[in-house]
């Protein structure tokens, strides 16, 4: 091939390693590796007392918390009203720190979800509103499956054998009744397994294989260390990855065996000590709770409304009607 032709491919190959990459949620990430489900939501700042910000992010999500920062506060409690309704699932006129709790983590999943929409159509070929492991495949691999001499000198060929049979167990466990064929629920299980329980197991085996570097089915401190930081010179390590190092001993590998197994994975990455969702629910009922029966009814929540929601046009003073058609 001449060495125009080489480059084109090469270009070719690399477009698509980077969708593949792109399009396909990592269940971890390097230098940091524990998953959060719910992660939008985060840890609350604790300069955020008073502005409310954080509350509002967790109980709208970042985008609608900024569509009601541009609402009046009439309008604003308006929405709220619409959105109590939708909150109380049992429809008993209360809204309990459970049915908070589940609004919230809905909240921040819908950006999931979100995701999960936008690349919808590239593998759901067919129109039948099903994504089948033949279209994802032919979608994700189909060039290389039908051109394989062309990878066999390319480093994107290791890079690609490996992913497909990795994407195909991946795809197996998301597929719940076993037909070969994902719904949007079970292919945002696929794109997303962090984010769901029976796909753990999943999370926790990819880790383990992308850290263990010599096969041994666990990992030791070097390899630990070895995801977060790359040595390149032999000076000293910074102070952070001597802390780390401690982080392995001391609270890793918690059978002081010298390196990590499943479980011990699985706690490192997908901790169970917080629920922030649950948090934030507790807090919101604690500050609107005016007659302290531990739940809600839509006026104590409308009385609270700048903690849910806010409104920033009695702090910006701006003229709101100029975007309100854009609303």
């Amino acid at each position: 091939m001449a060495h125009g032709g080489r480059g084109r491919l090469g270009l070719a190959l690399g477009l698509l390693l980077a969708l593949v990459l792109a399009l396909r949620a990592k269940p971890t990430v390097r230098k940091e590796r524990v998953v959060r489900p719910d992660s939008e939501l985060g840890e609350r700042p604790p300069e955020d007392n008073q502005s409310f910000q954080y509350d509002h992010e967790a109980f709208l999500g970042k985008e609608d918390s900024k569509t009601f920062d541009q609402l009046t506060p009439d309008e604003s409690k308006e929405r709220l009203g619409k959105i109590v309704d939708r909150i109380d699932n049992d429809g008993d006129g209360f809204v309990s720190t459970e049915e908070l709790k589940v609004w919230i983590k809905r909240v921040q999943k819908r950006y999931i979800y979100d995701n999960v929409a936008k690349v919808w159509k590239d593998y759901d070929r067919d129109k039948d509103d099903k994504i089948s492991w033949e279209e994802y495949k032919q979608a994700t691999y189909g060039y290389y499956l039908g051109n394989p001499a062309e990878f066999q000198d390319s480093s994107d060929h290791h890079t690609f054998k490996k992913m497909l049979p990795r994407d195909e167990r991946r795809f197996k466990a998301a597929d719940i009744d076993g037909d070969l064929t994902a719904t949007r629920e079970e292919f945002t299980a696929f794109l997303h397994p962090e984010e769901f329980e029976h796909m753990k197991e999943i999370v926790v085996l990819e880790t383990l294989e992308d850290i263990d570097k010599n096969g041994d089915g666990f990992v030791d401190q070097d390899e630990y260390i070895a995801d977060m930081f790359s040595h390149e010179d032999n000076g000293p390590e910074p102070d952070w990855v001597l802390s780390e190092r401690e982080q392995f001993n001391d609270f890793r590998d918690l059978n002081k065996d010298g390196k990590l197994d499943q479980d011990e994975i699985r706690h490192w990455i997908l901790p169970q000590d917080y629920d922030h969702a649950q948090a934030e629910a507790r807090h919101l009922v604690y500050e609107s709770d005016k007659n302290k029966d531990e739940k809600l009814t839509k006026e104590e929540i409308l009385d609270n409304w700048n903690m849910f929601v806010g409104s920033q046009a009695t702090n910006y003073g701006e003229d709101l009607t100029k975007n309100h058609d854009e609303l």
